[in-house]
């Protein structure tokens, strides 16, 4: 068992400073050893953060291979732009350092495939960090459908719903990568939040996989009414659909560039019932007739907590909620260090972070070919036939 985890920290914009400076150093047996950032003002204000909290001061880095190569880490955590999480992912497991990578879409299908490979010769422990997979609403809710509330799934949704418009045009400023993206590329480029979740529940990987997608981007206007100059390629609204060997289907929106308020739309239809986060319901088979909107099964959802909630918030909210984003922060980035701790398999892995990123160049593939079907690849090369029913039980009660 490995009690003292030595850590380094790959990206200090806001995401990565704020989870150094709000979280990592109060997780039990972390310790930050170094940050990394081009920018040297962000390691430098990383640095003192840690050294304020803790009394020690981690090393400062402009160079990750520099970070790497020092020889000391126990894991390194990857909390820079999109385009950079594969491969120093697979730079620190073929130095054989643990990593957790923070979420985005990738640039291509073969990265995806250089991830997995990468993994499957080293075998490092890898772990995808989506934090919304570890959402107390998310996580209810499967629990519902793994006791069969909802009967046999047959569609599921969700949503990057999020104005993001100040972030995007303050890109240069900010140094944010999301301008670059949002100029030159049309995608579903942040695939994993609302994906992440439905993958899980849908035992994608486990005995179940996303067969092919079809994307449809609207046009891009909203960036130029913001006031932002220049041309955008990136569609103001992506839809995508996804058809899964268990004959689900996933539908899949980006809507980030035109006002809006945040919601991620977790849906998720069953024979017998739904659960939709927008009106945050739930609706089971005989509650009343479906015209009668006062029947009290709008806005009813957080009434089934009690019985449904799932084993893992329990603990969590008996203990104290810790971490950002109502607590998914807290519990992904637990998750990720006790695994490593205790040298268990991580709950999201390199099979899950392939699939859930490839979305990405996939959708802008479909778009380009006017919403042509393509084929996600089997990055699992045919182990998803393997049922979650022989999934290892702590596995399972992360995700």
């Amino acid at each position: 068992m490995l009690s003292t985890v030595r850590t380094g920290v790959a990206g200090l914009g806001s995401r990565g400073f704020g989870l150094v400076k709000d979280l990592l150093m109060d997780l039990q047996g972390v310790e930050i050893v170094a940050v990394c950032d081009d920018f040297g003002d962000r390691a430098e204000k990383a640095q003192a953060a840690v050294r304020e909290k803790t009394g020690k001061t981690p090393r400062a880095y402009r160079s990750y291979d520099e970070m790497l190569d020092a020889g000391d880490l126990d894991a390194v955590l990857v909390i820079t732009p999109w385009e950079t999480h594969v491969p120093f992912a697979i730079r620190a497991m073929e130095k054989g350092i643990p990593v957790g990578i923070e979420v985005g879409g990738a640039t291509s299908v073969q990265e995806c495939w250089d991830l997995v490979r990468t993994y499957e010769k080293t075998r490092t422990p890898f772990m995808f960090l989506e934090n919304c997979c570890f959402g107390r609403t998310e996580m209810m809710v499967t629990h519902m459908v793994r006791q069969g509330l909802f009967g046999e799934i047959v569609h599921c949704a969700g949503a990057y719903a999020h104005d993001l418009r100040d972030e995007v045009a303050g890109g240069n400023e900010n140094h944010h990568y999301r301008l670059r993206h949002y100029r030159n590329r049309n995608c579903e480029n942040y695939p994993t939040h609302e994906l992440g979740p439905i993958a899980k529940l849908l035992n994608v990987n486990s005995g179940n996989r996303m067969l092919s997608l079809t994307s449809m981007a609207s046009k891009a206007a909203g960036m130029n009414a913001f006031g932002v100059e220049g041309k955008f390629n990136q569609g103001d609204v992506v839809t995508t659909l996804i058809r899964c060997a268990g004959g689900e289907t996933i539908q899949l929106s980006l809507d980030t560039t035109l006002p809006r308020y945040y919601c991620r739309d977790f849906t998720v239809r069953g024979t017998k019932g739904l659960y939709e986060e927008r009106t945050n319901s739930v609706y089971l088979d005989g509650m009343g007739h479906h015209f009668d909107w006062n029947a009290g099964h709008w806005n009813n959802a957080d009434s089934y907590r009690e019985t449904y909630e799932h084993p893992l918030w329990q603990k969590f909210i008996s203990d104290g909620v810790t971490g950002g984003h109502g607590g998914m922060d807290g519990l992904v980035y637990g998750a990720f260090f006790r695994c490593l701790q205790k040298g268990w398999p991580m709950p999201l892995d390199v099979y899950d972070a392939a699939a859930w990123m490839a979305i990405t160049p996939l959708s802008e593939q479909s778009i380009a070919l006017g919403s042509a079907p393509v084929e996600i690849p089997d990055f699992t090369s045919g182990r998803w036939l393997i049922s979650a029913d022989s999934i290892d039980e702590y596995v399972k009660r992360y995700c």
